[in-house]
């Protein structure tokens, strides 16, 4: 990507634009949610509570093309805390230009910061594209998924 790119934090006169990317987000996986869940994500994502949810916006040329959500929670198998991210999503088009991977490096060093060396993520299989670059970013385990 020729222009560019800043990645900061969600603010409140981000939710039009976070709305716009997360309403795409969930369209790209058939998903859609009650209006009462975008307003508590969104509180959640503004808040300082040590398990809130973060949001992280990619903003070029002053549109914003890009979110991650992640956080950051215990694990029984370590003693510091791991990060989990949750949702990550470019616009289309700026697919393919780096913003998914910025937006992932952003999380490492997020991660970092908050003595969390491990971050992991889940993806639907259909989702090509993603997981090109996860495939190069990350380490693919063996684990599936199951779920109430």
């Amino acid at each position: 990507m020729s222009a560019a790119v800043t990645i900061r934090r969600v603010v409140a006169a981000d939710e039009p634009e976070w709305r716009r990317l997360w309403n795409g987000y969930l369209t790209f996986y058939g998903t859609a949610l009650d209006e009462a869940v975008y307003r508590s994500t969104f509180a959640r994502l503004l808040g300082d509570a040590p398990y809130d949810p973060n949001c992280l916006l990619a903003i070029v040329e002053g549109k914003t093309v890009g979110l991650v959500h992640y956080l950051f929670h215990r694990h029984c198998w370590r003693e510091e805390n791991v990060c989990y991210l949750q949702d990550l999503y470019a616009d289309p088009a700026v697919r393919g230009t780096g913003i998914g991977r910025r937006l992932i490096e952003a999380v490492y060093a997020a991660s970092d910061a908050a003595g969390c060396p491990t971050v992991y993520w889940v993806t639907q299989e259909f989702n090509y594209q993603g997981r090109m670059l996860y495939d190069r970013i990350g380490t693919k385990t063996p684990f599936i998924k199951y779920q109430r």
